[in-house]
């Protein structure tokens, strides 16, 4: 017998109002597209059609069936292990970015494949190129430090025709690097985006886990399954968001000339005053954060230029 069936609001009004997924998921709909999603649809305990988030394999079929049903995409898998990361939340980062474009073309946001954005890890999973190309048009360069994930990523454009022309996967051999070796010689990038690993260590992914599940269930799980996934890079590095995004900061001052915007996620609201000192520190003509939730998460964009405005005047024509 399930429980009372709750009351849904029509519209998810924290994400974008330009995000396809601001209404539920409907179900339905999804499996016409997608069929392979049925085995893992079933009633809640509220009585809704729902999968089980706790379930890496039917989030990652969940995942499969929005970018088919909203973004045409043909072909799309991730190896075992490797990030899924929710759909939604991808796509209010484009969103916003696209609004960040828009503000130095008039407010028109700018679409076509002369638009050039740099995703800056870029996963297995190659979410946002697939997210900003569909809605935008917008050609990408994803880069990755991880080989396994650069060839799931590259399977994902050759196998989709809409992509293959419009997208560029990059293996970033220099792990400590962000831009040095990804960036060429006279090539210029319009913005940069990033979702930065947000750990120090392991164990504090694992911690965070556990809490997450404990939150949610009520249980504690000494060794819970990561529903999204995620490698130790895509997780977790040394020094954690804050040390990651120092290093970015630093060694974007390099490349200032051949950026219009480098941005990245912040999902610690207590590393924002750190990271304005540093952007104070390097010069960064400009600094601007947006906002951004998706349920019951708060996160930001930080976002910088080094170029003036008539820089940029000159820069969009």
């Amino acid at each position: 017998m399930p429980s009372k069936k709750r009351e849904h609001p029509k519209e998810k009004v924290e994400l974008h109002k330009r995000n396809k997924h601001r209404n539920r998921y409907n179900f339905k709909e999804l499996i016409k597209t997608c069929p392979e999603l049925t085995s893992f649809v079933a009633p809640n305990k509220y009585g809704d059609e729902s999968i089980n988030f706790f379930n890496p394999e039917a989030v990652k079929m969940l995942n499969k069936a929005l970018l088919q049903h909203y973004y045409g995409i043909d072909y799309w898998d991730v190896p075992k292990g490797y990030l899924c990361p929710p759909i939604p939340g991808r796509a209010d980062y484009i969103h916003y970015i696209a609004d960040l474009l828009a503000a130095k073309y008039d407010g028109d946001i700018p679409k076509g494949k002369k638009i050039v954005c740099l995703d800056v890890g870029v996963g297995a999973n190659c979410v946002y190129p697939i997210i900003g190309n569909k809605e935008y048009g917008w050609s990408f360069v994803g880069t990755d430090i991880d080989e396994v994930a650069v060839n799931s990523a590259t399977k994902i454009v050759e196998e989709n025709k809409s992509l293959s022309s419009n997208v560029t996967i990059r293996l970033q051999e220099n792990k400590r690097n962000f831009f040095q070796g990804i960036i060429k010689s006279n090539e210029k990038i319009d913005v940069t985006i990033c979702n930065p690993p947000f750990h120090a260590s392991a164990a504090d992914a694992m911690a965070s886990t556990r809490r997450k599940v404990k939150n949610l269930t009520n249980k504690k799980v000494a060794k819970p399954v990561l529903n999204f996934g995620g490698q130790s890079n895509e997780l977790w590095c040394k020094g954690g968001e804050l040390k990651f995004v120092q290093d970015m900061i630093y060694e974007s001052r390099k490349f200032g000339a051949s950026c219009l915007w480098f941005t990245t996620l912040i999902s610690k609201e207590s590393n924002l005053n750190t990271i304005y000192k540093l952007l104070e520190k390097v010069n960064a003509v400009e600094v601007k954060t947006q906002y951004m939730g998706q349920g019951n998460k708060i996160s930001r964009i930080v976002a910088w230029t080094f170029l003036e405005e008539k820089q940029h005047k000159e820069w969009v024509g």
